[in-house]
């Protein structure tokens, strides 16, 4: 069994008012076995999407490359609109060295709510995934469970909206489609994008997350 650990801290601005909440980076980044374009910080595997829509969102010219500038520049994004991130899973068994939720096994969860408390003007998480079994919802569902907290549905829209009350505060929880290929297909069969496909042969499945993303990630005026 491969023990897969979370190689990066959570990275949380003191002013947050966002949590980017998604599970474990691919083993490679545990082992720094990276590719050619991976960038050494999180959601930084050349194969994902998220920092390509954020790219798209804030016309960000960032670099796709393994240097420190790369990171740097992520950092700088986060900082300038008040947005961390904390991933779920601080460690995972598997049997097989992939980077699949399904395969994580004996999870550890970080304590999202204790970096909730610690960071009070945090007021909304944006799940890189929904409530799929492993998924970083399912995941932050059970955590909630520990402390007697439990979620209340606000949208059933994709994505799915939903808030909790935590010492008196309400967060809110954003469920968007995960920025992965792997999920390309959940893309493809939803009626949004059927439709927007229809009037626009050339719209694509990053379209479809930058237009999902852009009003969670924008900052509130």
């Amino acid at each position: 069994m491969f023990l897969h650990k979370h190689p990066y801290p959570p990275f949380i601005p003191k002013d947050a008012t966002k949590l980017i909440v998604g599970t474990l980076p691919p083993p490679r980044f545990s082992t720094g076995m990276l590719k050619s374009g991976d960038v050494d910080f999180c959601y930084g595997s050349i194969d994902g999407q998220l920092w390509v829509i954020l790219n798209r969102i804030f016309q960000l010219h960032l670099d796709f490359e393994t240097t420190e500038k790369a990171i740097q520049q992520r950092k700088v994004f986060l900082e300038k609109h008040k947005i961390g991130i904390c991933d779920m899973v601080e460690s995972a068994y598997r049997a097989k060295i992939d980077a699949s939720d399904i395969g994580m096994q004996q999870v550890t969860y970080r304590n999202l709510i204790g970096y909730l408390r610690k960071f009070p003007t945090v007021d909304t998480l944006l799940f890189t995934g929904g409530n799929s079994k492993n998924g970083p919802e399912y995941f932050f569902r059970k955590h909630l469970k520990e402390y007697g907290i439990s979620l209340k549905l606000i949208s059933t829209e994709t994505p799915k909206i939903h808030e909790f009350s935590l010492d008196g505060r309400t967060i809110q929880t954003v469920s968007l489609t995960a920025p992965s290929g792997s999920a390309n297909r959940a893309v493809g069969s939803n009626p949004q994008y059927k439709a927007m496909k229809q009037k626009n042969p050339n719209y694509t499945t990053i379209d479809f997350r930058v237009a999902q993303y852009t009003p969670f990630f924008m900052d509130k005026k």
